[in-house]
């Protein structure tokens, strides 16, 4: 995930070590407990739009399973209840991995109906590596620098290119963080929520998390089903396809979702001017690739970066009226600036989105087996680049660091299957192209008591707190009471919500730029 800033939409190694001294795996016996920690220190932290947020930082084991050995630090953030009753904490993770959750926190605390809001202490974290926590990792700065290799490796010299680029972050991260990276995982991350959890002096906590933070919340689950409460996951990753076989689902429905923008493109020819025909939409799209995989637009914006920029319109539609100005300008004129600009707000990569992609890297490297011969990659990908061209080559670049990553992948990843939970809440939209729906009902049925909510033909990913009310009221009720739609008699989703309407063009009355759809996927980030 690569968290940017988006000003136009959004408000706001080898490593010294063997087999024994891996995280615990789950199932094993756990050692005993050390003493209770301190009360954690709450300062207040406010900001402009979140005026009652509050920081503090927890020390935890890096190695949950030697808890008197060396500590590392997750910074904290919460925002109070202010009912009579509590019904405790509240943990939220906008997912990633890699993503912050700090300012989450005030997010979802002010974007619940106030007497829900104020029955819970919401907790956001930095997880381990990430952000404000400390150490906060970064292995290789200026990675995403433009202009990068074409994506493409239709030559030798450019797969070469990009294998050279993957094997030095993969190498900078053993360098950097030799003692670091065996601990940076799902695993080790859900037991800091523990840890959270206990500082917190709660027997119990509910969560909510995002994206790669459905899988996170799923895994700890899994490990205390004890200590949950409530359990909400929203655009839910699938818990069989961690993480190879995840990313190459996404490449097809990518690839599906960006053709919906071509054709959301083409309906809108008065605004646009690229024609009708979403296929003749589409071909001009490829021939800007083309042309900038020559020539950057302002020495800026190459193949790769085309590609970067574009990606984010796969996670939320609320984008596509600002990427198809700067297309039809570009297409249409020749005009680069446009193209720079949507470069810079949905694409570029800074000094946080370095931190952002050091950890997830190493959480998805760690967390289960990838293939370390080329070949299987080479061929896995040319196969999906034939019925997905748009994103597949990008995502597996992305990704390609764990074929040389310094450090022992888990055997396999946590079987997230339990009949022990008390009954989950699980929001899918059908059309999501991060975690496609199939994985949504996946989590579903390994969560035997859950229940799940469909978005019907809805794209976004990160659908509650977006504006769609028939969502929210479901995520409200099961936070305010526990309430759940009943069970269907057959089918996969329990209940059904319509999805929100298209956007509209930026010259259009009805357009929009700024919503808590926008706030909220500018804290989601991309990529997870």
């Amino acid at each position: 995930m690569r968290h940017r800033a988006a000003a136009l939409c959004a408000a706001v190694a080898v490593v010294a070590g063997t087999l024994a001294a891996t995280p615990a795996e789950a199932g094993a016996p756990r050692p005993v407990a050390p003493p209770a920690p301190a009360p954690l220190a709450w300062k207040a932290c406010a900001t402009d739009d979140y005026p009652t947020l509050q920081c503090a930082s927890l020390e935890v084991p890096l190695d949950h399973g030697r808890p008197d050995g060396r500590h590392i630090t997750l910074a904290l953030s919460r925002v109070p209840h202010t009912a009579a009753a509590s019904q405790g904490p509240l943990l939220v993770n906008p997912g990633g991995p890699g993503g912050s959750g700090l300012t989450l926190a005030g997010f979802v605390a002010s974007s619940l109906p106030k007497a829900v809001a104020a029955q819970y202490d919401v907790i956001g974290f930095d997880p381990r590596g990430v952000g404000r926590s400390e150490p906060a990792l970064d292995c290789r700065p200026g990675h995403f620098a433009p202009v990068r290799p074409d994506t493409l490796p239709d030559t030798p010299a450019a797969e070469r290119a990009n294998l050279t680029r993957a094997k030095a972050f993969a190498d900078a991260c053993g360098a950097k963080y030799a003692d670091v990276l065996p601990y940076i995982g799902t695993v080790d991350a859900a037991e800091d929520l523990d840890a959270i959890r206990e500082a917190l002096g709660a027997e119990r906590v509910s969560y909510f998390g995002y994206s790669y933070g459905t899988y996170l919340g799923a895994v700890y689950a899994r490990l205390h089903p004890d200590r949950v409460r409530r359990l909400v996951l929203d655009s839910v990753v699938d818990p069989d396809g961690v993480w190879y076989d995840a990313n190459l689902s996404q490449d097809t429905a990518f690839n599906d979702r960006h053709r919906a923008f071509l054709a959301w493109v083409a309906r809108h020819d008065a605004a646009y001017g690229l024609g009708t025909d979403p296929e003749a939409v589409e071909a001009r799209w490829y021939a800007m690739r083309a042309a900038l995989a020559k020539r950057p637009a302002e020495g800026r914006v190459g193949a790769a970066e085309l590609e970067d920029t574009f990606v984010p319109g796969g996670y939320y539609n609320g984008y596509w009226p600002y990427l198809a100005e700067a297309f039809a300008a570009y297409a249409k004129r020749g005009e680069t600036g446009p193209l720079a600009d949507a470069y810079e707000d949905f694409g570029a990569v800074d000094a946080a989105g370095d931190n952002n992609y050091s950890v997830y890297a190493a959480v998805q490297c760690r967390d289960a087996r990838w293939p370390r011969d080329w070949d299987d990659w080479r061929e896995d990908n040319w196969d999906a680049y034939e019925k997905a061209p748009f994103m597949t080559w990008n995502n597996a670049w992305y990704n390609a660091p764990c074929a040389f990553w310094p450090v022992p992948a888990r055997p396999e990843p946590v079987d997230v299957a339990s009949d022990a939970l008390p009954p989950a809440l699980l929001f899918q939209a059908t059309d999501d192209a991060a975690t496609p729906y199939a994985g949504g009902v996946r989590m579903h049925r390994e969560l035997g008591s859950s229940r799940l909510v469909v978005e019907e033909g809805g794209g976004n990913h990160g659908v509650t707190l977006s504006g769609n009310a028939c969502l929210d009221d479901r995520l409200a009720a099961y936070l305010a009471d526990g309430t759940l739609p009943p069970r269907a008699g057959s089918g996969a989703a329990d209940a059904v919500c319509a999805a929100l309407p298209e956007p509209e063009p930026l010259q259009s009355k009805a357009a929009s730029t700024s919503s808590r759809g926008s706030t909220l996927h500018g804290l989601l980030g991309f990529r997870g």
